[in-house]
């Protein structure tokens, strides 16, 4: 069985990110949260609505949709997903504008 996926929001800019957002989009980004930690890594890597894609260009660093609206740059560190960063307009994400 492969372990499940322990959730890192600590970093200032992520948490910055996260309360910056309407609280309805809060409210979805909470929501894929929630569903996160009850998914072990395969899961992950597999759920087609998480959309989970390396970023080119910085190896180690991935996005994955919290909502309609927003992606997040992630990083896997053991057992844990590190969240850096969250995006509203997903081209921001892959450092596009």
């Amino acid at each position: 069985m492969t372990a499940r996926v322990l959730l890192d929001l600590n970093l200032p800019a992520f948490q910055d990110d996260l309360l910056g957002l309407e609280v309805q989009e809060v409210r979805h980004v909470l929501k894929t949260l929630r569903k996160l930690r009850g998914l072990d890594w395969a899961a992950v890597y597999r759920d087609p609505g998480l959309k989970w894609e390396q970023i080119k260009g910085a190896p180690g660093k991935f996005t994955l949709r919290l909502s309609r609206a927003s992606r997040a740059v992630v990083q896997r560190e053991g057992d844990y997903l590190r969240f850096i960063a969250l995006h509203a307009d997903h081209d921001q994400a892959y450092g596009r504008r």
